[in-house]
């Protein structure tokens, strides 16, 4: 992993901590909070918000905000997809799940709190008000009924059928390129951008979502527990239809490199100083966890 990538990390790290913290009567619920948001993870979303921030012409701090919106949102997807009514997950990146720490009803309760926090968090800014209007607009459009959630509900309906391949690229695209076009736009708003980058940045993330996709796909399949921190084989095991199941684990691996490409070559045609942002569609290419 590189320094800035690192540096990155270390920063939405700092300011992910510093939320939650107050001494309310409601502890448990802030404590759920921190339990999720605090979990580690590789934290895609926020330094692709923080970078595309910096490209276009920013300082990655003005982005914090806007990341770390990013990842309540996606923090509270994952809680609400470990519950028994979706993928009844007991582990998530190596430790308990948070319903399994603190109950289902709280770990519900959790996840509506930091959906909230991440619009606050948003609104909150210093940013001049129309980029912050036009970010919160962004962020409920590739998070809400038309974007990931719609996604969350195509793959609960792919698990009582087989789906054909564009429903399947169709689940992929919003269920987990949405929230990672939300990081990308958002963060080029937050640096200023022009109309030209912003429609740039959500085209690299729509095909860096679907890489992302495919690759969470094979190392369901190939991937060591250890690394990944859950269980190996769970979407064979509920008969999910995935890229490995409906082309095999070749053509998922081609099809992978395909979108990796596609997504760097968006990056060429217009914005400058991109090594940071094509060294991670590569390593992203190469994950094991």
């Amino acid at each position: 992993m590189q320094n800035w990538y690192k540096d990155y990390v270390t920063k939405i790290e700092a300011y992910l901590d510093g939320f939650f913290c107050s001494n309310v009567t409601w502890t448990e619920l802030y404590e759920a909070m921190r339990y999720s948001l605090l979990s580690g993870g590789k934290r895609i979303r926020p330094v692709l918000a923080l970078e595309f921030c910096r490209v276009s012409g920013g300082t990655p701090e003005q982005a914090l905000p806007f990341a770390a919106a990013v990842e309540m949102i996606h923090t509270y997807s994952l809680i609400h997809d470990d519950l028994p009514a979706m993928d009844n997950d007991d582990l998530r990146r190596g430790r308990p799940t948070t319903h399994i720490k603190f109950g289902e009803g709280m770990a519900i309760l959790a996840g509506d709190a930091l959906q909230s926090a991440a619009f606050r968090a948003v609104l909150a800014t210093d940013l001049p008000e129309d980029i912050r209007c036009r970010a919160g607009l962004t962020l409920a459009r590739f998070a809400g009924e038309d974007g990931m959630v719609a996604g969350q509900v195509l793959d609960l309906a792919g698990e009582k059928r087989p789906l054909t391949a564009p429903e399947l690229g169709q689940v992929h695209l919003l269920k987990t390129s949405a929230l990672i076009q939300a990081a990308c736009v958002m963060g080029t708003l937050a640096g200023g951008g022009t109309e030209t980058q912003v429609i740039a940045a959500d085209k690299f993330a729509r095909a860096l979502g679907v890489a992302f996709q495919i690759q969470d796909d094979i190392l369901d399949c190939i991937g060591e527990q250890e690394k990944l921190g859950k269980p190996i084989g769970s979407d064979a095991a509920s008969g999910k239809t995935t890229v490995v199941t409906l082309h095999g684990l070749e053509r998922a691996q081609e099809m992978l490199k395909e979108q990796t490409e596609i997504a760097k070559a968006v990056l060429a045609e217009t914005f400058d100083d991109t090594a940071g942002l094509l060294w991670l569609a590569d390593w992203l290419l190469g994950r094991e966890y």
